[in-house]
């Protein structure tokens, strides 16, 4: 029996947390972050529906709606499966592989049946909530199974999937002891969403590889549009699947929401200026803390611009802000010992009594807050090994729609490939990164109409592509399939939806 929800969403987690109460009390608090923010519209005009994971084990309130109107549908998660299917095969096999190996992945078979069993409990509560012919967008590397499993218990449903993260190359993915289930459980989808041209490229050539090797008709694509600017062009294919269907494979840049974004008032600018000492020059990190974002070699560098003199003590703060994440992962406690040993160092090199030259908080930071310190730092660091985005590069250039501000970004963070004006570094080059953040600090001071230029291009960017164009783009798409073979018109991404999805603003 279907449902009556004609639009579903579908992610690891809902939008919500379990608050408890100084009296005991428990209650489900919705969190809408920058994901919500965005379909939100989109679930609401569709009789909407969010299905994902409550956050805690064990336990699930009933569905309910969220202060924007959209219905949350959650699944029940036992610890075992959060095990297993998150802290197992999603964040200690699939992350690592989708992020170049900077750890070795583990490919553990108790975890790959974990990871199975949950996305077919995802797809009995999809297949419960969607009405008859309904679109179901899935998210993410969590649930690549789900469009697959979700085509043989429903075929009458439109679905798309989007990866919030890199794809590999090929000769990474094919690591992976289930490649061919993986792949096959992503042709399920109608559509399949990426960030950028080259993962696109990534799971095309992945596609005819391992097509090769199975002896099946997947990975095979007749046809492929590009169009756009060199930089970040629009590129769109068509893979006929085992079971003779079209599917479309796109890249989709996503975004933020602009009108989301708090600019704080002056005198809370000058509060925080004044709490770390005043400084000359602020510099902040925001990442969660993980071993994919590059904090220790950005602390590094930042320790040997000290110790060279090119950066003073006296008139330069760092501000680290980094979240907690997966914290029973060996790895991840790695990292932060890591990071924290680093802290510590320099602050005992380089500090005075009561002025610290980095400060570092290893705590979520409220959206509001964390506003006052983009819009406070003059230069931001965003100096990850690899990230399919990386989102806090654009909320920073949102604040600073002025041209105050320098962005200092990886080259191997999605976000590059738009924000070209940023002063780009390779992370694994530590002399690099010295010499981008030494160049955003002396362009600032000397050389500031230049470094106002770049960042109200960037600002323009991220101003004129922001995350709804990436919905309703995505969306569009969507809105051309019919689960049979699809007719691209030419220089179209696939769908038919012609110009939504460029990543670069022109310049003309």
């Amino acid at each position: 029996m279907s449902g009556d929800n004609s639009f579903v969403v579908v992610a690891n987690r809902l939008p919500v947390d379990l608050v408890t109460h100084p009296d005991g009390r428990e209650e489900w608090s919705p969190s809408p972050g920058g994901l919500v923010a965005a379909l939100s519209p989109v679930l609401e005009e569709h009789q909407g529906c969010w299905v994902g994971w409550p956050g805690v084990s064990d336990a699930a309130p009933e569905p309910f709606r969220n202060e924007a109107g959209v219905l949350l549908h959650p699944v029940k998660l036992t610890e075992a499966d959060f095990e297993g299917f998150y802290e197992g095969f999603s964040n200690a096999t699939l992350w690592p592989l989708y992020h170049d190996l900077i750890v070795e992945p583990v490919y553990n078979n108790d975890w790959w049946d974990a990871y199975r069993e949950v996305n077919l409990k995802f797809a009995d509560e999809v297949a419960e909530v969607a009405a008859e012919g309904a679109t179901v967008w899935v998210q993410d590397y969590q649930l690549q199974l789900l469009p697959g499993i979700l085509r043989q218990l429903r075929p009458d449903l439109k679905i798309g999937f989007f990866l919030h993260i890199p794809f590999p190359s090929p000769d990474l993915f094919r690591q992976l002891p289930w490649r061919e289930e993986i792949i096959r459980g992503l042709l399920g989808a109608d559509l399949i969403g990426l960030h950028l041209p080259s993962y696109v490229e990534n799971f095309l050539n992945l596609t005819r590889q391992v097509s090769g090797h199975t002896g099946s008709h997947t990975g095979q694509p007749d046809e492929l549009q590009v169009s756009g600017e060199p930089k970040v062009r629009e590129i769109g294919a068509h893979i006929t699947a085992a079971d003779g269907r079209r599917v479309g494979v796109a890249a989709f840049p996503i975004s933020i929401d602009l009108s989301s974004v708090r600019q704080p008032a002056v005198e809370e600018i000058t509060q925080l200026r004044e709490k770390i000492g005043s400084p000359h020059t602020v510099m902040l990190g925001v990442d969660r803390l993980d071993y994919t974002k590059g904090i220790l070699q950005r602390l590094l560098a930042f320790e040997e611009l000290l110790e060279s003199g090119a950066l003073d003590p006296a008139e330069v703060v760092l501000l680290q802000i980094a979240t907690p994440s997966r914290e029973r992962i060996e790895q991840y406690r790695v990292a932060r010992s890591q990071v924290e040993e680093a802290v510590g160092r320099i602050n005992g090199r380089f500090a005075t009594i009561g002025r610290p030259v980095v400060h570092y908080l290893h705590k979520s930071v409220p959206k509001s807050e964390l506003s006052v310190y983009y819009a406070t730092a003059d230069v931001m660091l965003v100096t990850a090994f690899k990230d399919g985005m990386n989102l806090v590069a654009k909320e920073y250039v949102a604040l600073h729609g002025d041209g105050s501000g320098a962005l200092v970004l990886s080259e191997f963070a999605g976000a590059s490939q738009e924000l070209d004006e940023a002063y780009l570094c390779n992370p694994f080059d530590l002399e690099s990164l010295k010499r981008a953040i030494n160049t955003a600090v002396q362009a600032l001071a000397q050389n500031p109409e230049s470094a106002q230029d770049r960042m109200r291009e960037l600002h323009e960017q991220v101003r004129t592509h922001d995350v709804h164009l990436w919905a309703s783009s995505f969306e569009d798409c969507m809105a051309g399939f019919s689960g049979e073979a699809v007719h691209t018109p030419s220089g179209d991404t696939p769908g038919g939806s012609s110009g939504r999805v460029a990543g670069k603003v022109s310049r003309d």
